[in-house]
């Protein structure tokens, strides 16, 4: 048996041991953790095995191709001797001997081993982007909550009917993640819903809808995303026009059929929290806040969530330093705004002690199971899939991106999309062209497939962890609502430019 089959065993043992979490009584964030580390630790112990190279082999054989036939396709290029002398180069400043390297069979080994370092720091490097961006969108909107900002939102929503409430949440949800993004988003409705909505059960179904309406709606924005903000910013979809056009209505298709089927089952009220509870959905203590106090943290928190793509596309700068540019500002505001009080009400609204209520399981889940995702990514096997789907659907650009997206239910979006990019070289015209059909249309399914799991997506596993939402109950409410709205999205994608 192949260590890569033992690799793909342990991340499917894991992935099952995350959906049965509240059957074997493990949290989720540990069972990630474990096939995290453990698969990055048999790539690091048996790098050869999963690259296809031999201990000692020379690295002349590496250039030439003749002999290691390497699984990821990037060693190839990696183990280039200008590649390596560059890198090297620059290690050891400027202390490098071409004509050893190229003839020492002994150097092999200790490239294969940088190659696997390198490897972990690029995605470790993408990893922290997201758990930093993560964990400032979180902190923003816990210090929004703590200054009772989403009153602003909850005192304008009368209505205690289901339906008509989660007509509202969804909607409202599309379009703020086509403004911010899906993440940033699910986190901000949670907690909105939890202003307005008492029973668990109950802003489990909320929740539930919230993500697929947060991934519709990011699908159709160049930074609503990540996947089509790939596509965007790489050349296959460089026109902002082009994506929203082409791409609103399958988007708005695949939350709206979803939100009519739900409107037949869902009967009844809800029931809003008691307002004389010392203490708030987040676990805040109540503290006097005037109006204007409100008011202001609640609008200057939603400009600086509003900010990071602007930020973004401005500097080119990863997602993450905007988000903590903006914290910082809400950080720096609000010491000063309290800066009068007696440090009694001064506690519960600063930013130390809102950290404090952060939810660093949910962070650690996240870390664990993209580091999964990034280890098959690194050895090969998502590279294969989008080989194999090629193969096996002979092309067909709309079977292929069906696929994929359902695909990303289970693993990333992220790497699936970087590999068809790989795969598919922008062509002159046709499908492949710039804004051609196979992009526009990846750039849906990437976007929405990721509903059908509540661990598919990021807004997912936030929602996951804010909410507590177990897998199972997910997939047995909520996923068959996600999967016809998806599959509905697509097929008006296909009737509108088939």
């Amino acid at each position: 048996m192949g260590l890569e089959f033992v690799m793909v065993i342990i991340f499917v043992v894991g992935y099952a041991a995350i959906a049965l979490e509240h059957n074997i009584k493990v949290d989720k964030a540990a069972s990630a953790l474990l096939i995290g580390m453990i698969c990055w630790g048999m790539y690091a112990l048996w790098p050869e095995q999963h690259l296809g190279v031999q201990e000692g082999q020379s690295i002349v054989d590496v250039s030439r191709d003749t002999t290691i036939q390497a699984h990821n396709p990037s060693f190839a290029e990696f183990a280039n001797h200008e590649v390596i002398k560059e890198r090297d180069e620059i290690l050891n400043h400027g202390n490098y001997d071409m004509e050893m390297t190229t003839k020492d069979p002994h150097h092999t080994s200790h490239h294969v081993h940088e190659y696997v370092e390198h490897g972990l720091t690029h995605h470790l490097f993408e990893i922290a982007g997201i758990l930093f961006f993560l964990l400032g969108a979180m902190t923003i909107v816990e210090l929004i909550d703590a200054h009772e900002g989403f009153s602003v939102i909850t005192d304008r929503i009368s209505t205690t009917s289901k339906v008509k409430l989660l007509w509202v949440i969804c909607l409202l949800t599309f379009f703020m993640s086509a403004a911010l993004d899906n993440l940033t988003t699910s986190i901000v409705m949670i907690s909105v819903i939890r202003k307005l909505i008492d029973s668990k059960e109950t802003r489990w179904l909320f929740g539930g809808f919230i993500i697929i309406a947060a991934n519709a709606g990011g699908a159709w924005s160049p930074i609503g995303d990540v996947t089509t903000t790939m596509l965007w910013n790489n050349g296959q979809l460089p026109h902002t026009d082009v994506i929203i056009t082409n791409l609103i209505i399958p988007s708005l298709t695949a939350l709206i059929v979803p939100l009519i089927l739900a409107s037949i089952f869902v009967k009844g009220q809800v029931q809003r929290p008691d307002k004389s509870n010392p203490v708030s959905a987040h676990g805040h203590a109540e503290v006097e806040v005037t109006n204007f106090e409100k008011t202001f943290v609640f609008f200057l928190g939603l400009a600086g969530l509003l900010f990071v793509p602007v930020f973004k596309t401005m500097t080119h700068l990863p997602p993450f330093t905007g988000m903590m540019l903006s914290l910082g500002v809400l950080w720096a505001v609000t010491e000063v705004m309290h800066g009068r009080k007696s440090s009694e009400l001064k506690r519960n609204l600063s930013v130390i002690s809102v950290l404090q209520k952060v939810d660093t399981a949910s962070v650690l889940f996240f870390l664990g199971i993209l580091m999964a995702v990034a280890a098959l990514q690194e050895v090969g096997h998502l590279n294969e899939v989008a080989g194999f789907l090629n193969d096996k659907m002979d092309g067909n650009i709309y079977t292929i991106n069906v696929s994929i997206g359902l695909l990303s239910a289970i693993v990333d979006n992220v790497p699936l999309v970087a590999a068809a990019q790989g795969m598919y070289p922008i062509a002159d015209v046709g499908d492949f062209a710039i804004d051609g059909k196979f992009w526009q249309f990846l750039a849906y399914c990437a976007g929405t497939g990721g509903s059908a799991l509540i661990i598919g997506s990021a807004a997912g596993v936030a929602v996951m962890g804010l909410e507590k939402i177990s897998f199972g109950w997910y997939l047995k409410k909520i996923s068959l609502y996600a999967i016809i709205g998806y599959a509905s999205g697509a097929a008006v994608y296909w009737l509108m430019f088939h």
